[in-house]
């Protein structure tokens, strides 16, 4: 992922709705300066079936990029996800946000559309602001793409993260390695069996005694 790509956006509004002209003002602004390519408005009371298509609840709702936001979004918020949606760091903040907030089932039906995306939990287990309900979603995450295989792909930065991180992250990486499960992530587990944290060396010995190696 590159932060040169500018997003186009779909903004859905309806009669009456107070937080609609706000947000739509905001993003009319963005198209002027050319932080987002185009703006599509749609009145959801006009159109019901495309707005239930999408998932839409309520307005204002904007899917900027990949993003998809709900609310009374201010101006520098939707500049924000606007100047971050085709970066990995932009994807760590909106499934952080997703994970806090227990919309797990938008993470994973993120990752099915485009598996790299799941590179972004990797960067999450790299902040310090990542809480355990986030690193419990990221866990659950892992759980459901188990039988997909589309998780593989992060074995090499959890093998390092398994390696490198502090001893909490360790620990977790270890634990999502066994989420995922293929015969890749054995050599990095084994690597961990001689970590100087204890519940490294645990986590480790019971996820190879989990997949059959001794």
């Amino acid at each position: 992922m590159s932060q040169s790509v500018i997003p186009d956006v779909l903004l859905f509004v309806a009669p009456g709705c107070p937080h609609c002209p706000a947000v739509l003002e905001s993003l009319a602004g963005l198209v002027k300066e050319g932080a987002i390519g185009r703006l599509e408005v749609v009145n959801a009371a006009v159109h019901p079936a495309r707005a239930a298509e999408l998932g839409v609840k309520t307005v204002p709702w904007a899917r900027i990029g990949p993003f998809e936001l709900a609310g009374a979004l201010p101006p520098d918020e939707l500049r924000r996800w606007a100047g971050r949606a085709d970066s990995l760091d932009g994807m760590a903040d909106y499934f952080f946000d997703m994970l806090k907030s227990g919309r797990r089932n938008r993470v994973e039906e993120m990752a099915r559309q485009e598996p790299a995306r799941l590179h972004a939990l990797v960067r999450l287990m790299e902040r310090p602001d990542t809480s355990m309900a986030v690193r419990l979603g990221i866990a659950a995450v892992l759980e459901e793409l188990h039988d997909s295989g589309l998780a593989e792909i992060l074995i090499p930065g959890l093998g390092a993260l398994a390696r490198s991180g502090d001893a909490l992250t360790r620990a977790d990486a270890c634990h999502f390695l066994s989420l995922i499960g293929a015969a890749a992530v054995i050599p990095w587990l084994r690597a961990c069996l001689d970590d100087e944290d204890k519940e490294v060396r645990e986590i480790a010995a019971e996820s190879l005694e989990e997949l059959g190696q001794s």
